[in-house]
């Protein structure tokens, strides 16, 4: 049947044309936009994802649990377990940090921005009803700051690397210090 469509073409002085000439040509055109749009959708994808963990805070997104002890003034320690969870944008980070013994809880949390190595920003300690300023230095997953509020000041030495994280915060109140380990 196709000969006799050729011939019958050839007859009018017209070239023959199949369905599968129309459906090749209509792939040929249409994978050019698709393969446009399937690349802008991969670099922007790749893009966004490299955003979000590039910058001073890279690679603390997410959500992280351990323990460690507390040290309290009257000299007493205590075992306590811990939830931080970040959220990171480029040279902006915010952090909850809720960590509770038998006995104590207390409930950071920290809105930060990063200015080359200097890191300033606010923090808000909820059950007691506390907040502050946030001044130090760090990257590459590593930050010394200083919290600050009337009547208090703290020491925070965070460090990260992979999936292991540790705090380090010594004060000069009832609270008198954390040494805390976190893992994602």
């Amino acid at each position: 049947m196709g000969h006799q469509l050729a011939y019958r073409a050839a007859a009018d002085g017209k070239h023959p044309v199949s369905k599968i000439t129309i459906t090749s040509r209509f792939f040929a055109i249409a994978r050019r936009p698709a393969f446009a749009a399937a690349a802008l959708f991969v670099t922007a994808f790749a893009s966004t994802a490299g955003h979000a963990q590039s910058g001073p805070f890279a690679g603390m997104a997410g959500t992280w649990s351990g323990g460690g002890s507390v040290s309290l003034d009257d000299g007493s320690n205590e075992r306590i377990r811990c939830r931080a969870t970040y959220q990171v944008g480029g040279p902006r980070m915010t952090m909850n940090l809720v960590c509770a013994s038998d006995s104590y809880k207390f409930n950071l949390g920290a809105d930060v921005q990063a200015q080359g190595s200097a890191v300033s920003g606010s923090w808000t300690e909820t059950s007691r009803n506390i907040n502050g300023t946030l001044q130090g230095r760090g990257g590459g997953g590593n930050f010394q700051v200083v919290a600050s509020a009337p009547g208090f000041n703290a020491d925070i030495a965070m460090r990260t690397s992979g999936n292991r994280q540790s705090v380090t915060i010594r004060a000069d109140n009832q609270f008198r210090g954390a040494n805390i380990t976190l893992s994602k």
